[in-house]
C-alpha cells in the first residue's frame, strides 16, 4: 500500500505482535492453508534473527508449502548476514554499508 515509503513499515512492529497472538492461541490453523503463509510474513519481514527463527518453524511445522518456507529461509539468510534487509536502507534512512551495497549490485535476495 505504501511501497517505497517508510509508511510501508510503520505497522510492521503490531502486524508482528498480532501474528504472535495468533500463533500463540493456534489461530492460524483455524485458516484454510491458501491464506494462513498471511499470518506468519510479519515474522518472515521482522528484522531480528527471533522472528526469522519463528518464521521458519512456523512456515516448515504449519504449512504444506516448500516455496513459503524456502522464501522463509532465504529472508533469514539476509537477516543472519547483514541484521536487517538492505534493501529497506534508503527508504529508511539507513546509510548502507560497502557489504551491502555489493550485495545489492549483486542482485540482492533474488528468489
Amino acid at each position: 500500500m505504501y511501497r517505497a515509503t517508510k509508511a510501508a513499515f510503520a505497522f510492521d512492529e503490531a502486524a508482528l505482535q498480532h501474528a504472535k497472538v495468533m500463533t500463540d492461541r493456534g489461530w492460524d490453523l483455524k485458516i484454510d492453508q491458501s491464506r494462513r503463509a498471511f499470518v506468519y510474513m510479519p515474522f518472515m519481514h521482522a528484522e531480528n534473527m527471533t522472528a526469522q527463527n519463528e518464521s521458519v518453524r512456523l512456515i516448515d511445522m504449519r504449512l504444506e508449502d516448500a516455496n513459503t518456507l524456502h522464501h522463509a529461509k532465504e529472508h533469514r539468510k539476509v537477516i543472519e548476514r547483514f541484521g536487517r534487509f538492505p534493501h529497506r536502507n534508503a527508504i529508511l534512512g539507513r546509510e548502507s554499508t560497502a557489504e551491502e551495497i555489493a550485495f545489492l549490485k549483486s542482485g540482492g535476495y533474488a528468489p
